[in-house]
């Protein structure tokens, strides 16, 4: 198999840490997506999104998007489960990660690719050009702070997003942490109990993916 992948980006992180975490090795190939290598013709032969992550397997076929990638990967390697261990932790991390991406990693995109210069006319990623929204920019950045205080709340209680179960809803809020700092929002002083939830998701190896 081989991970296309752009280091600096999200999205393909949360990917590298999903493999980290089960000790998954692959080919990667970097597309920097600063310089538009995404759009090159080559690239757009094997996925006409124009976005990584994406997984090309053996048999040359393509699996795109960070979920379904993720998925095919447990099911292939199905030690060390990190979508769940029974139905029930798997609707529970199913619907962590749901909210952790609407609320987070889709609030930090739309904050970012709607006000930074360098997007213009790329507000959305996708193969099409989409103009900028000034006013979903301010509505992302109101959506972190909201994010914030919740998960200050959900720790509060709670050793990880599901329990003492770490899941893929761990990986997906931790990124999302990190690519908030894209848009200049960190977590706030007074959020003690995410603060301690990120420092030990910090001390896993596969936070360094």
């Amino acid at each position: 198999m081989k991970l296309y992948d752009y280091k600096q980006a999200p999205n393909p992180r949360r990917v590298r840490m999903f493999m980290a975490e089960k000790g998954i090795e692959v080919e990667t190939v970097q597309i920097d997506l600063m310089q538009g290598e995404q759009f090159s013709e080559n690239f757009r032969k094997i996925n006409p999104l124009c976005e990584v992550p994406l997984l090309q397997l053996d048999d040359g076929r393509c699996i795109s998007q960070v979920n379904a990638i993720c998925l095919y990967l447990e099911g292939i390697y199905p030690d060390k489960p990190l979508f769940g261990r029974n139905p029930l932790e798997r609707a529970l991390v199913e619907s962590h990660n749901h909210q952790i991406q609407l609320n987070g990693i889709l609030a930090v995109a739309e904050a970012f690719r709607n006000s930074s210069p360098k997007f213009k006319n790329r507000a959305i990623t996708s193969p099409h050009n989409y103009a900028q929204i000034p006013e979903l920019a301010e509505r992302g950045l109101v959506q972190l702070d909201n994010l914030f205080a919740d998960l200050e709340a959900h720790f509060a209680n709670s050793q990880y997003m599901v329990g003492d179960y770490f899941s893929v809803a761990d990986i997906t809020a931790f990124v999302t942490i990190k690519f908030a700092k894209w848009v200049e929002k960190t977590i706030p002083e007074n959020c003690a109990n995410l603060q301690r939830w990120c420092d030990q998701i910090s001390d896993r190896p596969s936070a360094k993916a």
